[in-house]
């Protein structure tokens, strides 16, 4: 084979990973179309009152839970804000556009004071919501989740079974993908840097 020969096989090559590159990042996001989300209006946890124009320009991940879940709400955090930092590590300036967000399920017992002090133990950023139990029951149900509080015991304590997923919204509110907390803080850092541009 002659040196034009190979130079030119070789820019095929090339040629063709570039392409591949380019259709795998212009891949539609999984959740393209899906009718899942809707207006935010809810109280943070400063104990002010939150829209969806308070995240404009922002990509959400959001996780539904409550302070007092015994188990898989602080390891599904714990994971969410891993990967974030690990993501705000590789590319600052994409992280910036990315607003975690807790929403609660349990608006009775979360108050903002609450959340305050809980959301503090994952992330510097992640932001805590709350609201009276309709505005939070509608925006668990436009999000696709479910929460379905426990019988209280003697000592009027319960638990709350809701939905497990870390979802991911664009800037401009529409579904994107499901971040794959099981796969720890690296599936949340390689979902971020996929589809945040």
């Amino acid at each position: 084979m002659n040196l034009r020969a190979f130079l030119s096989s070789f820019l095929a090559i090339l040629l063709v990973g570039a392409l591949a590159a380019c259709a795998e990042q212009a891949a539609d996001p999984p959740l393209k179309g899906a009718s899942i989300g809707g207006p935010l209006n809810l109280v943070n946890q400063d104990g002010q009152r939150v829209s969806d124009a308070s995240f404009a320009g922002k990509y959400r991940l959001l996780y539904f839970g409550f302070a007092n879940c015994p188990d898989v709400c602080p390891v599904d955090l714990a994971v969410l804000g891993a990967g974030l930092r690990q993501f705000e590590t590789d590319d600052p300036s994409r992280a910036e556009r990315v607003q975690p967000i807790f929403i609660t399920v349990d608006p009775e017992r979360d108050t903002p004071a609450v959340l305050k002090r809980y959301v503090a133990n994952f992330h510097p950023r992640l932001i805590g919501l709350t609201g009276s139990e309709h505005e939070i029951q509608q925006v668990v149900t436009a999000y696709g989740g479910s929460a379905l509080p426990d019988e209280p015991n003697e000592a009027g304590g319960y638990n709350v079974n809701h939905t497990r997923f870390i979802l991911l919204m664009g800037p401009d509110n529409a579904p994107i993908a499901i971040v794959p907390h099981d796969q720890g803080a690296d599936g949340v850092a390689q979902a971020l840097d996929q589809w945040v541009r």
